[in-house]
C-alpha cells in the first residue's frame, strides 16, 4: 500500500472510530489513537504532520463539510448514509475543499476516496463515493481537468463560449473600522457577490445591479480588482460539435456600500452572508483564485486609509 494512502487509512479508522463514539471523543482523544493506529499499521514517521493536519481540519471543518454532503446527495441523510462512506466522504471531502492543491490535485483527493471505498466500503460504496465527490467536483469549476496534457484540438472538442462576470469586494466603514461583505457557499468558502453580465450592460453597472440582486446592499463602484478565468460546465453547450464547456471571465471590482443589514438571496449554492472586520479577514477559508483579489482590494483599502 503506497504510503499516502496508508496514511489516509489511518486517519479514516479515526474517524470511523470518533463517529462509532457518537462524537464524544475529543480531538487529544483522536490524536492519541491517530498515533496509536499510525504504529499498529506501520506508517511513516515522515507522514505524520500529513495525518495530523488532515485530522485536525476534518475534524475543524466536519459541520460545513456534512453541509456539503448533504446538499450533494440530498436523497441521503447523513444520518442514514453508512458509516465508512460518511466518512470516506469526510475525508475526500476534507482534501478537495480545503488541502493545498499544490500538493494533493482535486483528482487525486477523489482517486483516493474512492479507493478507500473500494477497501473498506461495501459493493456500492465506491459508486457512491464517486458520485458525490464528481458532483462537488464539478460545482467547483473541475479544478485540475486540463493537467496531464491537452488533446491535438486544444482540448475543447469545438469552439468554447465566453461567459463575462462581474463581482466586487464590497467594502463599509462603521466606527472608526473597516467591514467586508463576503458570502459563503455550499462547499465551505467564503467568496464575492458576482454574476453574469447582461448584454450591453456596463460592468460598474452590472457590479452595482448584482450585489443589490444577491445581497441587497447598494454600493459605489470604485477600483477595478483584477481578472480571473476558469471553465465551467455549460448544458446548452453540448451536442454534436460542441465540448459542453464554457470559459468563465470574471472582473472584479472595490464597492463601497453603507454599514446596513445584508439580505441574500438564497441560490446559486449560496448559503450565508456577513460582513467581516478586515482584520480578521485573513482567516476565512477562500479559493485561490479569489484570494488575490481580496488582498489586492485590503492592500488598496489600507493605502486609502493613510491618505
Amino acid at each position: 500500500m503506497a504510503n499516502r494512502h496508508l496514511a489516509r487509512s489511518v486517519v479514516l479508522q479515526v474517524l470511523f472510530e470518533r463517529d462509532a463514539s457518537e462524537g464524544k471523543m475529543s480531538q487529544d482523544d483522536c490524536l492519541g489513537r491517530l498515533a496509536e493506529y499510525a504504529q499498529e499499521f506501520g506508517a511513516r514517521e515522515s507522514d505524520q504532520p500529513f495525518m495530523k493536519n488532515l485530522l485536525q481540519t476534518a475534524l475543524a471543518k466536519q459541520n460545513e463539510i456534512d453541509d456539503v454532503i448533504s446538499k450533494a446527495a440530498p436523497e441521503w441523510p447523513i444520518e442514514k448514509i453508512a458509516a465508512i462512506d460518511r466518512n470516506i466522504l469526510r475525508l475526500g471531502l476534507t482534501e478537495l475543499l480545503f488541502a493545498d492543491r499544490a500538493q494533493v490535485p482535486a483528482k487525486v483527493a477523489i482517486n483516493e476516496a474512492i479507493e478507500l471505498a473500494k477497501t473498506f466500503g461495501g459493493n456500492s460504496s465506491s459508486k457512491f463515493v464517486n458520485g458525490v465527490l464528481g458532483a462537488v467536483y464539478v460545482e467547483l469549476g473541475e479544478p485540475g481537468k486540463q493537467e496531464g496534457g491537452k488533446r491535438k484540438d486544444g482540448g475543447t472538442g469545438g469552439p468554447m463560449p465566453v461567459e463575462e462576470l462581474v463581482g466586487a469586494v464590497v467594502y463599509a466603514r462603521e466606527g472608526g473600522e473597516i467591514y467586508l461583505a463576503l458570502v459563503h457557499d455550499i462547499f465551505g468558502h467564503w467568496t464575492l457577490s458576482k454574476g453574469k453580465l447582461q448584454p450591453g450592460e456596463r460592468k460598474n453597472d452590472g457590479v452595482i445591479r448584482k450585489v443589490e440582486e444577491e445581497i441587497g446592499l447598494t454600493v459605489s463602484v470604485e477600483d477595478e480588482l483584477g481578472e480571473n478565468e476558469y471553465i465551467a460546465n455549460d448544458s446548452s453547450n453540448s451536442g454534436p460539435g460542441k465540448n459542453g464547456k464554457k470559459k468563465r471571465h470574471a472582473t472584479y471590482f472595490l464597492a463601497r456600500s453603507d454599514f446596513t443589514d445584508i439580505l441574500l438571496k438564497r441560490e446559486g449554492g449560496l448559503d450565508d452572508a456577513q460582513w467581516f472586520p478586515l482584520q480578521s479577514v485573513g482567516d476565512l477559508n477562500f479559493y485561490d483564485d479569489i484570494l488575490p483579489v481580496v488582498t489586492r482590494a485590503i492592500n488598496i483599502l489600507a493605502q486609502k486609509g493613510r491618505e
